[in-house]
This record gives structure tokens, sequence and C-alpha cells, in this order.
């Protein structure tokens, strides 16, 4: 089944380039099937392409998707149009009253702020405490997952003496999870961060599975089901050219950045990286998808319901 987007999104154009079967809101209207309501809370500089790289993931599943996208309340963005986002966005506050089977939280490059100090640190631990009951599956990534990780379970994240940066294998720790069904022993996906979550550090007792990690680049996927979370540390849902893209932005900008590792052919920036994490983003955007699936209420308004 397709995933159902904005009619005028500018993702619709790449997603349909691209295959993804796409479905018109008129089109879902004439359906007698209820989607999987999945929001995407878009804490990312470049929302654009973002929202592009996650609805081509969750897009990919046999289930009929319709995807929403949320920001901070009031939170103006300044890399992405105003148009765009007056269109295509809802503040928080708009849809706190709303229930979801599925929830994303990005990244934000804000990394080496103490939480406290993000200006909207206060509405962000509302979203957290809404996802109790109000959404039944929340995928956080990245600094959205260190920021996750903080609020339920007081663990800390900290900085790295270098940028950890680049396409780093990593080890499937648990094969009979549902998340990680179909997965290899070993792959490799994007990493792009300043800070590090420690597994020494996770709480015991509490539910917490670790799920994958890297002998170079640490932890990198949590299940959290007590809570419904899942801790994602890394970008899989990058594009083929995101990390060269993030890479030339700091040359340009003088900051002094490393060559992302195993990622450019042979230490070359000119040559043409290729893609090895692709399928495995696939694979675990769609097992959570049917997870979200088989646990959701039929009805929404029972979502959060003991």
């Amino acid at each position: 089944m397709p995933i159902k987007i904005p009619n005028d999104l500018p993702a619709r154009l790449t997603l349909e380039k691209e295959g993804v079967m796409l479905m018109t809101e008129d089109t879902a209207h004439r359906q007698d099937i209820r989607a999987l309501r999945i929001g995407l809370l878009n804490l990312m500089p470049n929302k654009i392409k973002t929202e592009t790289q996650f609805a081509r993931l969750i897009g990919a599943t046999p289930l009929q998707v319709e995807l929403s996208l949320i920001k901070i309340t009031n939170h103006k963005s300044k890399n992405t149009p105003h148009d765009h986002m007056i269109t295509f966005y809802r503040d928080w506050e708009k849809v706190r009253k709303e229930k979801f089977d599925g929830l994303i939280i990005t990244g934000a490059p804000i990394e080496l702020l103490e939480f406290e100090a993000v200006t909207y640190w206060d509405e962000l631990q509302r979203i957290f405490e809404w996802t109790q009951t109000n959404v039944q599956s929340t995928f956080n990534i990245c600094w959205g997952a260190q920021a996750a990780l903080y609020h339920f379970h007081r663990v800390p994240k900290h900085a790295l003496a270098k940028k950890a940066f680049g396409i780093y294998r990593h080890k499937n720790l648990s094969p009979a999870s549902p998340y990680l069904r179909g997965f290899s022993d070993d792959f490799s996906m994007p990493v792009s961060r300043w800070t590090e979550n420690l597994k020494s550090e996770l709480p015991a007792n509490k539910g917490l599975e670790v799920l994958m990690e890297s002998e170079e680049a640490g932890l990198c996927f949590v299940a959290d089901n007590p809570h419904r979370q899942l801790y994602m540390f890394n970008h899989i849902e990058y594009d083929t050219n995101s990390l060269g893209e993030e890479y030339r932005r700091d040359v340009e900008a003088g900051k002094a950045i490393n060559l992302p590792a195993n990622y450019f052919p042979g230490g070359n920036p000119s040559a043409t990286p290729e893609n090895r994490w692709r399928s495995h983003a696939h694979l675990l955007f769609g097992n959570w998808i049917n997870e979200v699936y088989q646990s959701t209420p039929f009805k929404l308004e029972d979502i959060g319901k003991p």
C-alpha cells in the first residue's frame, strides 16, 4: 500500500521518481481502510530533505501510512522556507489532543549543548510524556534519541574528542528482535555525531535492550519496551550523499573536520560514495511499521489506554 502525503509536498516528486508508491489525499478518503497515522517531529535544519528521507522509508512498507509533519510550537526554521512550514507543518500544541500509531523524532545539530540549555527543551519533555498516552510507538533518532533516553532514564551524553563521522560496521546483538527481523549479523550505516551514550551507563532492570552496537562507533540502537520507545543514535535514514554534504559544509565554513571514514572510495572526496546501508534502512523501518501495526489498537482513541 502507498504512503499518503500532502499533494504538493516537495518530497512527492522525488519519491515518484524513485518508484515509491504514493497516494493522493482524495484517493485515501475514498478507501475504506484505517491508515496508520505516523507523525514526524522534524528538528533538523533542512526539513525538506529530512521529511523526504523518512517518507521514503515508511512509504516502502506494504501498509497504508498517513504522514503528518509536526514542529516545535512557534519555533522558526532558519533553513526551510516559511511558506513550506506554514503549508505542511503543524505546531505540536495544535496536535497534542490527537493520537498517532507511530512518531519519529529526528536529530538536531545541537549535541554539544546541555539538554536544559536547548530553547525548546521544556516543550520536548512535554512531548516525550505525551507519547506515553497518545502514541503507540516512538522512534527517536540521533540527538532525539539521546534526549529521549535522558528524559526517561537520565542517561547522560558525553562529548567525543573528535566527531564520529563516517560509515561504520555494526553488530546485530538480538537476531530474535522483531525490529531486526531479516538483518545480517554484520552491517554498515552512517554515523555523524559529536557525542555518545555509554552502554555501561544504561540502567539495569528497566526494560532496556541493546540491539545494535559498533566496535568503533559504540552504542547504536536500544529498545525501551516499557516506554514504547526506540533509540537510534546513528543515521540509517541518510541519503547516499548526506555525509559528503556535511563534510563540504564544514570545510566551507572553515571548521576542522576529518574525511568521513569508510565513505569516499579511496579516500578521495571527489569520488562518488556507494550506499551500503539502504537495504537495512528499509528493513528496519519496515519492521518497525509492522510492529506498530501488530500492536496498535484498532481504534485510534484507544491508544494509551491500559
